[in-house]
């Protein structure tokens, strides 16, 4: 304790010994060489507003009470002198001290100027100087400070905020730090001149605070004042430079998009009518960096590529990757080049669900002028080719070439490469015209996905998803089980394909109180936004046990979860490509709900619910094929007949309308077994695993009273149980 004391006393004793040789010098006239020499400044005007005559005459008065260490004396002689008042000669004793590392020293001295008592000083003098200023003219009245000792005791109080800053004590460092801003703001509201300040060191030293104190709001762990410290320094006009302004702009960005936490909307107080206004962070990030875009075309600022990466990410959360695409496609040539160009655009309208877009973006990338074994190009084109089985040829193709530009080098890509290329084949098997060929590419699938889980010793969640999907359609269920444990456990439950494949998988195999129980396990791990599927498998699972009462609560609950989520999206947010739309998913869910009414033969409540669906989407199929199932129900054939060729007419390719019309043809008997035939072929040759169409196959074929036609009817009833047996309750894919 007394070797503390010792110290102190020391420190007095040394700030004693150079304040007084700072006011020998000011008394005298002479120039702060020693400081100014260390920190350059014109702040030694402040000084040249007095006489130094009369200065010298109490120079010796001064100095010898300074050699008794009488300060306080020392100081209030130095006033009367009219030579520098206490206030500024503490700012320049600190800033001395401060450029000398001897923090602790500085804020000892910085804490010793009266910032309330001169604030009124300052605030008239800026006032008068802006009437200056805007008048051009001299005014009669006299300010109570010059601008040289404003700037003086600005740089005095943001000194002082860095010495706080540096001993970790952040809150109190803003809040002298904001003293600043609240004083310039509140002296000049509407902003600082043009030239305000330029003959001295205040609009350099108001940048600093500007730009400084978000950041110690942010080591104080005050987001809400951080972020509001980041709007008052974007707008209001503190006549900063182009490159602070960004520099600003982008870390406000970065911090709204990473911090963690939900800033409510800024006030805007004079905001033009309709002009844009941002509702929650994302928006307000996005609409920074989308400002510093256009600052970057308009070579305002020089470019940055973080900002494009942050802007990426944002328009991903908010998922609305067709606005970033806009974004690249808006920037000048030269800035990316142009493979990056058209590889990031490719992928932005894969996102935003142009498939076909990004294709042809990516063959371009990919042509033989261009860059034809552009891995990550041909990677991606395979994919995109392998959702779609009019594609799936192509896909191969990609996903071989990159097989063939691999020699052993990268493991991990020859394995995704190999895992496409089963996607691919998958795919296109569907389009296969014989049962062997179909058999073979199947094969070749399994095979491709068996070697890309190989390489990876099965830790790669995307290659075992595709395992036990692909096993699952080929009702090897065992295997497919395998494979979604093991994807479960991989990633934690922390995605939802994972839960419902395993719910499905095990729905298949008639485990339908499991397959529940997966889901509930689900829901109690997935954010309320993400249940919508989920809840649609629970309903479909309890109607499988039927459970008609309690799916149609499921259903109700699901229902309530869309409207709020549709409510919520509505205020700006969308959803990506990977996620069904909340209006999609409703539809299907008010198709549902009237397929149970159906079934429970309440057809006032099945139709209620089909009028729903048509509010939502005029043109369905699913819609139409229930309405004509409800005329079926009711026996009215034809109607329902006409019911089923609208929804063919919406979609060729819907399968159960396909169904219901040759079950109609065929009991109406007015047409010919090839007619009825050839729809339940059509219907096998687009979903070849669906029990129905087998059955009501098997069922025409023993309608031809026929030695030939009783034999494949009796193949066809045996496909039709086998897979039945191994139908889950909705689509494993």
């Amino acid at each position: 304790m007394r070797s503390k004391n010792r110290i102190r006393k020391r420190q007095r004793v040394e700030i004693r010994r150079k304040f007084g040789k700072i006011m020998k010098c000011l008394c005298s006239g002479e120039q702060l060489g020693a400081v100014d020499e260390m920190f350059p400044s014109s702040d030694s005007l402040a000084i040249k507003d007095h006489s130094s005559s009369a200065a010298s005459s109490k120079a010796s008065e001064v100095g010898k009470k300074l050699d008794t260490g009488n300060i306080e004396e020392a100081e209030s002689s130095l006033r009367e002198s009219g030579c520098l008042n206490y206030e500024e000669a503490r700012a320049l004793l600190g800033r001395y001290e401060y450029q000398k590392g001897n923090v602790e020293a500085a804020l000892h001295v910085f804490e010793g100027i009266d910032i309330a008592a001169v604030t009124p000083k300052i605030k008239i003098t800026l006032s008068k100087r802006r009437e200056h200023h805007k008048r051009r003219s001299q005014s009669n009245a006299t300010p109570p400070m010059s601008i040289h000792a404003v700037s003086l005791l600005f740089e005095a109080i943001f000194l002082k905020a860095k010495s706080l800053q540096g001993l970790g004590r952040f809150k109190e460092a803003a809040q002298s730090c904001k003293v600043i801003l609240d004083i310039v703001e509140s002296s000049l509201p509407e902003g600082l001149p043009q030239n305000f300040g330029a003959d001295c060191k205040l609009q350099e030293t108001l940048n600093k605070a500007v730009e400084l104190l978000p950041e110690l709001w942010k080591l104080a762990d005050s987001p809400h004042e951080a972020i509001l410290s980041y709007r008052q320094a974007l707008l209001l006009n503190w006549n900063l430079d182009a490159i602070t302004t960004a520099k600003i702009q982008k870390e406000f960005a970065i911090f709204l998009l990473y911090s963690g936490g939900e800033a409510s909307p800024p006030n805007l107080r004079s905001q033009m009518d309709g002009s844009f206004v941002p509702r929650n962070n994302i928006e307000e990030a996005i609409l920074l960096l989308m400002i510093l875009l256009r600052k970057v075309s308009l070579k305002r600022i020089e470019w940055d590529p973080s900002i494009l990466d942050h802007l990426s990410f944002a328009l991903s959360v908010a998922g609305d990757l067709r606005a970033l695409a806009n974004q690249v496609e808006e920037l000048l040539p030269g800035i990316i080049h142009w493979k990056e160009r058209y590889h990031t655009l490719a992928l932005c309208y894969y996102g935003a669900g142009e498939d076909l877009v990004a294709l042809n973006l990516l063959r371009k990338l990919l042509s033989r002028s261009e860059d034809p074994n552009c891995v990550p190009a041909l990677l991606m084109a395979s994919k995109i080719c392998g959702e779609n089985p009019d594609l799936a040829e192509e896909g191969i193709s990609f996903a071989c070439r990159v097989l063939e530009s691999f020699d052993g080098g990268c493991n991990q890509l020859e394995s995704i490469a190999s895992c496409l290329l089963g996607v691919s084949l998958s795919a296109h098997s569907k389009s296969a015209v014989t049962d062997s060929e179909r058999a073979t590419r199947r094969s070749e699938a399994a095979q491709a996905l068996e070697t890309a889980g190989r390489m990876t010793r099965m830790s790669d969640p995307f290659i075992l998803y595709h395992l036990s999907l692909e096993n699952a359609e080929q009702r090897k269920l065992d295997t497919a089980l395998h494979y979604a444990k093991r994807l479960l456990k991989l990633e934690g439950g922390s995605n939802v394909k994972g839960w419902l494949l395993l719910a499905r998988i095990l729905s298949a195999q008639k485990r339908f109180m499991d397959a529940e129980t997966v889901i509930n396990a689900a829901l109690d791990q997935t954010g309320k936004w993400d249940q919508g599927e989920l809840l649609r498998t629970k309903a479909k699972l309890q109607i499988a046990q039927g459970q008609l009462k309690i799916a149609i609560e499921t259903y109700t609950q699901l229902l309530a979860v869309l409207h709020i989520q549709s409510k919520s999206f509505g205020s700006g947010k969308k959803l990506l490509k990977s996620s069904r739309t909340a209006k999609s998913l409703e539809l299907e869910v008010w198709h549902d709900l009237a397929s149970v009414y159906i079934s429970l033969s309440q057809w006032q409540d099945a139709e209620i619910c089909l009028s729903k669906s048509k509010a939502i989407c005029f043109y369905s199929a699913s819609r139409c094929y229930a309405t004509g199932v409800i005329y079926e129900a009711k026996g009215l054939y034809k109607e329902a007949l006409r019911a089923f060729g609208a929804a063919l007419d919406i979609d060729p390719t819907h399968v159960p309308s396909l169904i219901s019309t040759a079950v109609i043809l065929r009991q109406l008997g007015n047409q010919s077994y090839a007619v009825v035939r050839s729809f339940l072929m059509n219907a096998l040759q687009l979903d070849r695993m669906n029990h129905t169409a087998w059955y009501n196959l098997g069922l025409l074929y023993k309608a031809m009273s026929t030695a030939s036609s009783s034999v494949e009817a009796i193949e066809y009833f045996a496909a039709a149980a086998f897979l039945e047996e191994s139908a889950p309750v909705e689509p494993f894919r």
